[in-house]
């Protein structure tokens, strides 16, 4: 199995399945190619773009009553700054029991654990109780558009699924008061918006008194960029925070709306990576990322445009995003024309089910305890598309002490993103395990 699975993430790695967002990027048909080879097996192939390709396979169980489950994971990774790196991001190489490549642990890593443990339901070798799905979908990475959006509104008889496992995949927090493994049960909304300003050209020499509208889009993202977001504590923040041994009082002021900046600010003092996380997970994000205007340096900007990122917490709908952005924005506002460019509101799994009872089980039997922690993610997954229609989602896997909870969230979409040996290795018994619980209650 580890030659296996570590053999298999390299060459996905080495695929280079690089989504810029765009409808020609992804190119995930060469991951298909592999997996398809790796199994042995003909699959289903849902292509809505060329090259955009997921690869699907239904394994029907031997009861048609008892429930399906589904294995989700993605082919597709964000781009890449080579130089900002040690290693070739794209290499796949193993360097003292680390795999570094773009997609090491967001998700390359699950994808090929997920591909090792479904092998033998593939090829016959055992049979699943109740349906199992695998599906390897592409542009998870651009909003799903080209993967699981169109896969699930249009092909729901293909992956309906009662539960599902997916991303993401977290090493335990270093101040949990006990072992623990995190088990993602929900993720925040993703409202992603343009903000347009429009203008009226000039010669750049004589800008006095000019109608630019990148100083209007300047003025607005100024706005975004300083004030405060609103805070909200979930449920499931305080659950999580009950598990991690800190001081009375941080964990106090850590569920205190009128404290929690303040608290943030002492944790980040020891670990800035975590504060960053209970920031995200407490507050509606707002970052933006990307800008462009005009047309020539010597030409006043007659448009500007700018990508905003905004991930929202249970209770906060596209009406609650829109009204914080343009009190944020101040006077600026009037000039600024806001157009979603994906709204998802925050989805959320109940615990206490077959399937947790299965990765409980699994995670007695490789880690002698059954202590599992509810998680909410402050990132998006493909998850979102499968729970609006009643499936139980989760993300898990297992890590070995080299791979922190801070340091993973460091990782994600950074430089020299890598994964552990071990960590893969353990991950893929998960699954396994899982797979087998699961369908053998």
């Amino acid at each position: 199995m580890s030659s296996q699975v570590i053999t298999l993430l390299q060459t996905l790695i080495q695929n280079a399945c690089v989504n810029d967002g765009t409808r020609d990027s992804g190119q995930e048909h060469r991951s298909v190619e592999t997996l398809l080879e790796y199994f042995g097996v003909a699959g289903e192939i849902f292509e809505p773009a060329p090259g955009r390709q997921s690869l699907i396979y239904r394994i029907g169980g031997t009861d048609s009553d008892a429930p399906s489950l589904a294995l989700v994971p993605h082919l597709d990774v964000v781009p890449v700054e080579p130089s900002g790196w040690s290693q070739d991001p794209f290499g796949g190489a193993i360097i003292d029991g680390f795999v570094y490549g773009r997609g090491a642990i967001d998700m390359l890593n699950v994808t090929a654990a997920m591909s090792v443990a479904v092998r033998p339901y593939l090829t016959g070798e055992t049979q699943p109780r109740g349906d199992l799905l695998f599906v390897a979908v592409a542009d998870e990475e651009g909003g799903g558009r080209y993967g699981a959006s169109p896969l699930v509104e249009e092909r729901w008889d293909l992956v309906r699924a009662d539960y599902l496992l997916t991303e993401v995949a977290y090493p335990p927090p270093s101040s949990a008061a006990e072992p623990l493994v995190p088990v993602a049960i929900g993720e925040k909304g993703a409202f992603w918006s343009t903000l347009t300003a429009t203008g009226t050209p000039g010669h750049g020499s004589a800008p006095y008194q000019s109608d630019n509208a990148l100083r209007k889009m300047v003025e607005a993202l100024h706005g975004l960029f300083e004030s405060d977001t609103p805070v909200s504590i979930s449920p499931e923040w305080a659950n999580f925070l009950s598990a991690l041994a800190l001081e009375d009082d941080l964990k106090e002021a850590l569920t205190d709306p009128d404290r929690v900046d303040e608290a943030i600010d002492r944790l980040a003092v020891t670990d800035p990576l975590f504060a960053r996380y209970v920031h995200a997970v407490t507050h509606l994000t707002v970052s933006p990322n990307m800008l462009d205007a005009g047309m020539k340096a010597n030409i006043i900007a007659d448009g500007a445009k700018a990508s905003v990122d905004i991930r929202a917490l249970p209770g906060m709908d596209r009406d609650f995003v829109d009204s914080y952005l343009l009190k944020a924005m101040g006077s600026a506002r009037d000039d600024i024309e806001i157009a979603p460019q994906m709204d998802k509101e925050s989805t959320i799994s109940p615990i206490g089910n077959p399937l947790w009872d299965a990765i409980a089980s699994s995670v007695e039997e490789l880690e002698g305890h059954r202590n599992l922690l509810p998680t909410l993610m402050n990132v998006g997954t493909d998850a979102r598309f499968w729970r609006p229609k009643g499936t139980i989602a989760y993300g898990v896997g297992l890590f070995d002490d080299r791979m922190t909870f801070s340091e993973m969230l460091a990782l994600f979409h950074g430089h020299d993103e890598r994964v552990t040996v071990k960590s893969v290795e353990r991950t893929t018994a998960l699954y396994e395990r899982v797979l087998h619980h699961f369908f053998n209650p």
